[in-house]
């Protein structure tokens, strides 16, 4: 069995305050994706360069206190990408990729474009550039888990208010649209969707810190397992784990009948 989780920290050493490594020591994954790290690496403790049990790979952005991913993995990978050979989006750290034979584990953060018609415009950007990126790995032959805040809920069903939502960033028909020709055009899968067909307000992985979003579960599914088709087959259970909270994320996990 192979378990894999992704969990967007809204910054690493908040994340680490609330106790985010003696969760993760527990959950006897393979591979924990990260994302919104928020730091740098002269800004990372020992202990974050090296949690126990892990090992640890970042991809921090340029700018201080924004974007960055990781992975945490329990076997060394046999190789490390970082960044998508685009300029523009490699100095935001948006992409790392991990590679164990046959397998490769993507830690991906998806820009937001909510704070701003120019961030919007760089989403869009960075779904042009990706797309084919998409299509690259499919062609590749590997078997390849893409996980990550992708900050786009693809079905009225992912979030709770998607009337009112229509024209906000995370929910625009042009995203919509994107998302799915990721799936019904390239063959990528939705995992927890897969699993999960019916699955509501369950499934949410994020929540405003606005109001009583978390209180009421007025949330958004933005947080996707995307998987290429036989590995997505084998995906036995998924999780969404929110008996406690680590940032405005919640931590999705899924257990794939993989070899680890």
């Amino acid at each position: 069995m192979l378990r894999i989780i992704s969990l967007n920290l809204n910054g690493i050493r908040s994340a680490w305050n609330k106790n985010v490594l003696p969760w993760a020591a527990q959950q006897q994954a393979d591979v924990i994706c990260l994302q919104e790290l928020k730091a740098q690496l002269p800004d990372l403790s020992a202990e974050m360069l090296a949690p126990a049990g892990f090992q640890a790979h970042y991809h921090c952005a340029e700018k201080r206190g924004y974007s960055g991913v990781g992975l945490w993995c329990r076997k060394p990978p046999d190789r490390v990408v970082a960044g998508l050979g685009h300029a523009e989006f490699d100095a935001e750290g948006r992409y790392l990729q991990a590679d164990f034979g046959q397998l490769s584990v993507i830690s991906l953060y998806l820009p937001s474009g909510s704070s701003s018609p120019e961030r919007q415009e760089a989403k869009f950007r960075f779904m042009e550039v990706f797309f084919p990126h998409l299509a690259g790995l499919r062609a590749a032959g590997r078997e390849i888990v893409i996980c990550g805040d992708w900050n786009i809920a693809h079905r009225e069903i992912d979030l709770k208010n998607w009337k009112s939502n229509q024209k906000n960033s995370g929910f625009l028909p042009e995203e919509r649209a994107w998302l799915t020709r990721v799936f019904d055009d390239l063959g990528w899968i939705d995992v927890y969707r897969r699993l999960y067909p019916d699955a509501g307000g369950e499934a949410y992985t994020w929540w405003s810190n606005r109001g009583q979003a978390w209180a009421k579960n007025v949330g958004w599914r933005i947080d996707y397992h995307v998987a290429t088709p036989a590995i997505a087959a084998g995906a036995l259970q998924g999780s969404v784990y929110k008996a406690e909270r680590f940032s405005d994320h919640a931590p999705v996990s899924v257990d794939y009948d993989y070899g680890s």
